[in-house]
């Protein structure tokens, strides 16, 4: 287990326990999660290392190794997908200026987006550590995906797009992996970090049963402040920021039934609908938000 002294964004030491949340997905066990009051990072305390970590992704019902399609919220989740990928597609093409390009997609799962990089023209590579997801890249996409150590083997200024999609969250070697990512990018590319916004309108919702805090998978949990504060530490400057609209009702819904046991789809809609109105009017409030980086000038 890794228990913090010091806030794993800024080093602080002045943070406090906010609430304890359950893994739902596999252990069951409980995880504390606390606030650093100096950058407003909140993270996970004592998770498993990285070895120990992997048993705790070991599930059927995780979907971004599975590509399960069991279950109505998955189901939905399959529907809707496609259009998120030719839009996560399309953001990249007009924040980075080229139809075509070099792109990095980090932490890629069964392969979804690189393929559809891929038929749209860019040159791709893709990193991923599960051994069975790297599987069925192949099988569902004849994609040849790499281990996510390769990180640190790629060469300087090689991607003019590089993606992480729910990744960060992930990531024990954090402050490693931005520095490493600013490295392999051109001086004009773009980085893309997708990540749930714990100061979203659902998550104040569901507190310890939001769904998105996914404890000790999600090793941080971001807001927009904390967000600005580790890109800034290494140089980097966010640019822009796109909401994620549809992750309010699909993170609605699971948190529901971590609530209550059984789900509940209208109240689920509705609390991803007040998510989104309360976006509308300022784009840090929702449930997932999209950060477009670049080195800074």
């Amino acid at each position: 287990m890794i228990h913090y002294s010091n806030c794993p964004v800024c080093g602080k030491s002045s943070f406090q326990i906010i609430l304890t949340a359950q893994d739902h997905t596999v252990s069951k066990k409980m995880f504390d999660i606390c606030r650093c009051g100096q950058c407003g990072l909140m993270f996970t305390q004592d998770v498993p290392g990285p070895e120990a970590i992997v048993s705790y992704y070991a599930s059927d019902n995780y979907i971004s190794h599975s590509d399960t399609q069991k279950g109505t919220i998955n189901k939905l989740y399959h529907l809707i997908r496609k259009k998120t990928l030719l839009a996560k597609m399309r953001l990249v093409q007009k924040e980075t200026g080229k139809d075509r390009g070099r792109i990095l997609d980090i932490g890629c799962g069964t392969g979804a987006f690189l393929f559809t990089m891929q038929q749209a023209g860019w040159s791709s590579t893709g990193l991923e550590p599960d051994t069975n997801a790297r599987s069925k890249a192949k099988k569902l996409y004849q994609i040849d995906l790499l281990p996510s150590d390769e990180l640190f083997k790629l060469s300087s200024e090689s991607f003019d797009a590089i993606t992480l999609w729910h990744v960060l969250e992930h990531v024990h070697q954090l402050h490693e992996y931005v520095e490493q990512v600013k490295k392999i990018l051109t001086e004009n590319g773009r980085l893309f970090i997708a990540v749930p916004n714990y100061t979203s309108h659902d998550a104040k919702v569901y507190k310890e049963n939001w769904a998105a805090y996914d404890v000790p998978r999600h090793l941080y949990h971001f807001s927009p402040q904390s967000m600005k504060v580790l890109m800034n530490f290494h140089g980097l400057q966010i640019i822009n920021k796109k909401p994620m609209w549809f992750d309010s009702f699909y993170v609605s819904m699971l948190s529901e039934q971590y609530k209550n046991g059984k789900g509940n789809i209208i109240g689920a809609f509705f609390t991803g609908l007040i998510s989104n109105i309360k976006t509308l009017f300022d784009k840090e409030k929702c449930s997932s938000i999209i950060y477009i980086i670049s080195k800074s000038r």
